[in-house]
Order: C-alpha cells, then structure tokens, then sequence
C-alpha cells in the first residue's frame, strides 16, 4: 500500500492507509494505546488495541521510526478530525537509547548549549521545525517576486582572491599554495552582473571572521541580496525592498498560517512605504529623548536602534523604519556619495524590531571615482582588477542591499540568540556538529 502524508490522511475517511515516521508519542492504557506519529508533514494519530501490534512499541524510545497501517475513521476530538484504527505496526528503526531532552512538549526546555550539541535531534521539535519552515518561506517568496520583476537569480563564487568589504576580516584558506578568502559576501559579483542582466539577486552564505561572541552575529550566515541597475538613487533600492518585503509577509500569512500560529509570530503590518530618516536625524532624537549623545558618532548602537524601532512603531507607526545617510568613513569604499555632502553616504539601513536586518544603498558606477576611491581606502586596484573590469567597460547608476536571513527569523520570532534561528551555527566556538 503507497504511503501517504499525516496532512493527507483525514481527506481519505473510510479508506486503509499506510502513514510511516516517528513515534512522537506513545500512552499505553493498557487494553489499548495512543500513538502519535510524525512525519515531514505533521502528526496524526493511532489507536491500537491488538496485543501483538501493542508489543511491538514496549520498550522503544520516543522518535524509533515506525510504519503504520490503518483505517481512516473520524474522531472529531482529534486535532484533524480523524485517526487510525485496526492498526499494524512495522518497526524500521528502533531506538533503545532515551533521549538527552523531550522534544516531544509543546515547548522545548533544553538550554541553548544542549540544544545545539544535540541539534541533529532537537530539530525535529515541532517547534523548532516551523521555524526553518518559516525561513524557507521566506526564501520561497523573495525569490518569487524579485523573479516576477525581471530579476536573475545568480550564484557567485565563495572562495575569492581578495576581500569584497573593507574593515571586515576574512577567513584566509590555502588554494593550491596560494592565499584566497572565503567570501565575506557577494558584493563585487553581483555588481559585475548588473552589467549583464541589469538586475540580480542571490541566496547563498557568507563569512565574516569577526571574533565576536554577541547574541546578533554569528561568522557564517544566509544573505538575501539584490543588486538593480538604471536606477535614479537609493530611494528606488529602498523603494524594491519595502515592496519585496510585503510579498514575503503576505505570502508567509497566506503559506504558513500554522506555522505563524504554533509560534505565537506577529507579521509586522506594511503602509505605503516604510519611514525614513537620516542618521544624524535619529541620533538628535535619541539625545532628545533618551539624553545619550551619539551625535558624533559614525554608526548606531544596538540600544539606539531599539530606541529608534519604539520612537517609529509609536509615532510612526512601522515596526519597520530605513536610516540613511551614513558617513563615507562607515560605509564600502564603493557606496556613493550624497552631491550635497560628500562626507556623507546614498547608504541605509532597515531596522525591524530594534535591529538592523538590512544593509545597502547606490553604488559609484563612474569607474575613475570608484579607482580613486579604492586608493583612498588603500585598495590596491590590482587586486580586484576583474571587479573594476566591469566598470571600465560601462556600469548604470545601480545599488541594491543584503538581508540578513537568520537576523529577520529572529526578529519575527521574537528570540533573544541569533543561534536559534540558525539551523547549525558557526561561531567563534561551535564547528559541530
């Protein structure tokens, strides 16, 4: 008998099925038992109440994978509106040994070091797998729009020649006796790309071998980036983001509502547009408001970006807010500068919830003020002579930004780590498993 899926099973009332997973749970009565099974799909329940099928489950371990056929009869008490009955049971994989922690509660109490040790098991908790269904979501919807216009989805390189963003460290490797980096993000490549498709994006990791041990950063992580070209400046960016991210959250609400649900996960609420404002702007409000002087600083501090989330959902009413306007000395050597300052940037980035989540802006496309440019940071131009290459021969006005997957996870989610919402995170600690 083909198996089917526990979402499949109550549409078939009446009929023997075969369901195949892991036993989720399992309460012998005595004369007859519950068992809940999980598959990729959900859970579903069983009533057994044959001896000898009975026998088979006594003395295996929560999550030993099980075959199970049964006859589909309604139970309007069970969560689907059916259930199993007369059930046989086939054991292909038993497990003897008891679980390190439950996953099998509505919540999973296991600390955050014991849970990623035991990552390979605790992901299975229902939980926790709605979580990376959400993100794979999220993926599925950016890449569905950014396709519905005009965008070509790309994948650059992850070992490089040289770095691709100034003031951040590299991850050095050996390449046949020769030094290459592991790319800290696709930046130059996509860039390059603009010149062939005019507009671009990509989903892939990046490295950053930044030796901090914070809740928010981890040294590998999953960028969503998008790079358009012909465009007028960093509003038209901002203006592809915003629209980006209402199709991701309409389409999480409409694909994903028990996911949603089961993790108790707000969307935010998108208007016409999401507010703006230059950093130097915010940081006068924050000195107003909190009295903390970061006037003179080049960036904000992960307090100031809350403050400035509570001032925008509060007076403005986004939970989503763009800053803009960062100083030259902050920003990649190729971000451009605003005509009527510039010591300042076309750059921005968006805050949600009270973190950053997204980081962009327009980029040079004159190739003598992006060459100048790269000397002045102390760029060798020789080093990233492909790069430059492509704009030689001709670049549009263009810009684009990053988004931060697993910082977006976590800041729907309401979750205090960045770990937790990285499905096996690298740090300065953890290579494993």
């Amino acid at each position: 008998m083909q198996r089917v899926r526990s979402d499949r099973v109550a549409s078939l009332m009446g009929e023997r099925v075969t369901l195949a997973g892991w036993m989720h749970n399992w309460r012998d009565m005595g004369k007859f038992g519950f068992l809940i099974l999980r598959d990729g799909a959900g859970t579903f329940q069983a009533v057994l109440s044959d001896p000898v099928e009975m026998e088979k489950l006594r003395g295996l371990q929560f999550e030993s994978v099980l075959e199970v056929e049964g006859l589909v009869a309604p139970e309007p008490r069970a969560p689907t509106g059916a259930e199993l009955h007369d059930c046989r049971v086939t054991v292909l994989s038993a497990v003897m040994e008891p679980l390190p922690f439950e996953i099998n509660k509505k919540e999973l109490k296991a600390g955050l070091d014991v849970f990623l040790n035991h990552a390979p098991l605790g992901l299975r908790h229902l939980q926790r797998r709605a979580l990376f269904r959400i993100s794979a979501e999220i993926m599925t919807g950016y890449r569905e729009y950014l396709t519905q216009n005009g965008f070509v989805e790309i994948q650059s390189p992850k070992i490089v020649g040289s770095a691709t963003e100034s003031g951040a460290n590299v991850f050095q490797i050996d390449y046949f006796g020769r030094p290459a980096y592991l790319a800290q993000s696709p930046q130059f490549y996509k860039q390059i790309m603009v010149g062939v498709f005019e507009r671009v994006f990509e989903i892939g990791p990046v490295f950053r071998a930044e030796k901090h041990s914070t809740s928010r950063h981890t040294n590998e992580y999953v960028s969503l980036d998008f790079e358009m070209g012909f465009i007028q400046d960093h509003t038209d960016v901002m203006a592809m983001l915003t629209e980006t991210f209402r199709h991701v959250f309409d389409r999480l609400g409409q694909q994903r509502g028990q996911e949603l649900e089961l993790l108790g996960m707000a969307l935010p609420k998108i208007g016409k547009t999401i507010p703006a404002m230059r950093l130097r702007e915010a940081q006068q409000l924050i000195y107003e408001r909190h009295g903390d002087d970061c006037r003179s600083e080049p960036d904000l501090a992960p307090q100031h970006e809350a403050w400035l989330c509570e001032y925008s959902e509060e007076h403005l009413g986004s939970e989503l807010l763009f800053v803009t306007h960062y100083p030259t000395s902050k920003r990649p050597f190729y971000t451009y500068p605003d005509e009527a300052d510039p010591t300042l940037t076309k750059g921005f980035d968006l805050l949600f919830r009270g973190c950053e989540i997204v980081t962009g802006g327009q980029r040079i496309h004159r190739y003598p003020q992006l060459l100048r440019n790269a000397e002045e940071w102390g760029i060798d131009p020789e080093s990233i002579a492909g790069y430059l290459m492509a704009f030689k021969y001709g670049m549009p006005p263009h810009g684009g930004c990053a988004i931060g997957l697993e910082r977006l996870v976590m800041q729907l989610a309401g979750l205090s780590n960045l770990r937790e919402a990285t499905l096996f995170p690298r740090d300065l600690e953890r290579l494993s498993p």
